[in-house]
């Protein structure tokens, strides 16, 4: 049986005495650390693992008590913490500045241990209960999620399915709207718009672009040649049909809905910069945000693609046509953006080709890309919640000669992913506020192919064929020595 693991307490007073006491009181049920002033203990509030339960003084030299409870309440990571006054201020009006300020709690010296223990305890079952019902919330707002995403990219699908053709389009398109939207999000016209938010809504409304389709003739869609003027014009009519079927389910879902986003991709991706596009003719920024990403990226994989009509075209030549159209068809700083990112939205449309002749065209397969670019591995971000494994690995790594960069949970090591650029990522799979299997889930909608590898205790965790089949690119067995990672991220390089 594994013991217990002890919740941790903060104690932080100016006389060692009082911590002592407390102390004496409450070692044998937790574990306790410690702080004579408000700058340390905002300091260990901060690390991980952070303390469970804090139990403040008010008066103390530097910082006092309320400072210090007034900044944990305004940090996201420590504001969940309750903070628990034990103090010798006595009235009211001291007590309802702690309260006000946040505090669970207000004790006053000299401290009831009975009470005192009884107060600690309520206090921490009630922080466990509230961090069940998120987790409990978190899982169901995932399962939503999960079916809406499916519901979505089967009425998408359902738009696609009459024309073969194009069975990879909505997951091309999907992820080159993501990937030039998460590159725009620090520009400065777009990012207060370009919220990590709306670029999750935007993902997730971006393969009901071409629902109108279901209302156009076969006979149109798929026909093999050259479009008459007449039948053109119907063609144009799918912008209006998908928005008017997805403007009828706003009305339901409101304006702050995926929906929302979705009716704008789907009435605006044809429109121009100039102002010569359908179905409305706008120009410049009147045209939607979100039409000018999808215009660039429809446009891109139209070219990219076989059709019945025309043979896929190279990766190179798809960007001399977004290039060409800046300024005219498309958005300036969207296709500079895109040309910033070309490489991405190349290995894309590798990873989602539906034909052998669309990856010929792109310059090989998707294998063969990934091959490619391991070749070069130096830049590695390693994902344990275990510090010791964090700093094993560390050390392993850096001897063997790689740049390492290190995170404590899968959130970190997104944030930090999104701001620097790796050749592979090792990453545990069970760990809090996101874990392993969040994280490649999120990673791979911004790079479907950067080699992520599943660190497990155990074969029972994870097999080969389940890590593909999640998004990783393999996985290895804890503990881990030199030799073993030297050989694998070699096996990686094709050596």
């Amino acid at each position: 049986m594994h013991e217990t693991k002890k919740q941790r307490v903060l104690i932080v007073d100016d006389s060692t005495d009082n911590i002592q006491v407390l102390m004496e009181l409450l070692k044998d049920e937790y574990k306790i650390i410690a702080a004579t002033n408000g700058e340390k203990a905002l300091v260990l509030a901060e690390q991980q693992p952070r303390p469970d339960i804090i139990l403040l003084d008010i008066m103390m030299p530097g910082i006092d008590g309320y400072e210090v409870c007034r900044r944990l309440k305004a940090q996201e990571e420590t504001r969940s913490i309750p903070v628990i006054f034990i103090t010798a201020m006595t009235s009211n009006e001291d007590e309802y500045k702690g309260l006000e300020l946040g505090a669970a709690d207000y004790l006053t010296k000299p401290i009831i241990p009975n009470l005192t223990k009884v107060r600690i305890r309520n206090h921490l079952k009630l922080k466990q209960y509230q961090e069940n019902l998120e987790e409990l919330v978190r899982q169901r707002t995932k399962r939503l999620q999960l079916t809406q995403s499916v519901m979505i990219e089967s009425l998408g699908t359902l738009a696609e399915y009459r024309n073969p053709e194009t069975g990879g389009h909505i997951k091309r398109t999907q992820n080159y709207v993501k990937a030039l939207a998460n590159h725009l999000q620090k520009h400065p016209r777009f990012q207060e718009e370009l919220t990590s938010e709306v670029i999750e809504l935007l993902y997730v409304s971006a393969p009901l672009h071409d629902i109108g389709k279901v209302g156009v003739a076969d006979s149109i869609l798929l026909k093999p040649g050259k479009l008459s003027d007449e039948e053109f014009a119907q063609m144009k009519l799918h912008a209006q049909y998908g928005y008017e079927i997805l403007k009828k389910a706003e009305i339901t879902l409101g304006a702050d809905s995926f929906i929302h986003y979705a009716k704008e991709i789907a009435y605006c991706h044809h429109e121009k910069w100039e102002g010569s596009g359908y179905p409305r003719g706008l120009s410049g920024d009147d045209i939607p945000m979100s039409g000018r990403l999808m215009a660039l990226a429809d446009v891109y994989d139209a070219h990219i693609s076989k059709r019945v009509y025309k043979p896929p075209f190279p990766h190179e030549e798809a960007v001399a046509i977004i290039t060409k159209g800046k300024g005219s068809h498309f958005d300036p700083d969207m296709v500079e953006a895109f040309l910033e990112i070309e490489s991405t939205f190349h290995n894309i449309a590798l990873l989602y080709a539906d034909f052998d002749e669309e990856r010929e065209a792109l310059g090989g397969t998707a294998t063969a890309t990934q091959a490619s670019q391991r070749d070069t591995i130096r830049h590695i971000l390693v994902v344990d919640d275990n510090e010791i494994n964090l700093e094993v690995m560390n050390t392993q790594l850096q001897h063997l000669g790689f740049s390492v960069d290190l995170a404590a949970n899968g959130q970190l090591a997104l944030e930090s992913f999104r701001q620097n650029q790796y050749d592979l990522i090792l990453t545990d799979l069970d760990m809090p506020v996101m874990d392993g299997y969040e994280l490649v889930e999120a990673i791979r909608k911004l790079n479907p192919i950067i080699p992520i590898v599943a660190i497990t205790a155990s074969d029972f965790d994870l097999t080969k064929e389940k890590a593909l089949k999640l998004g990783f690119s393999d996985y290895l067995l804890k503990p881990l020595d030199d030799r073993r990672i030297k050989a694998f991220i070699e096996k990686l390089n094709g050596r």
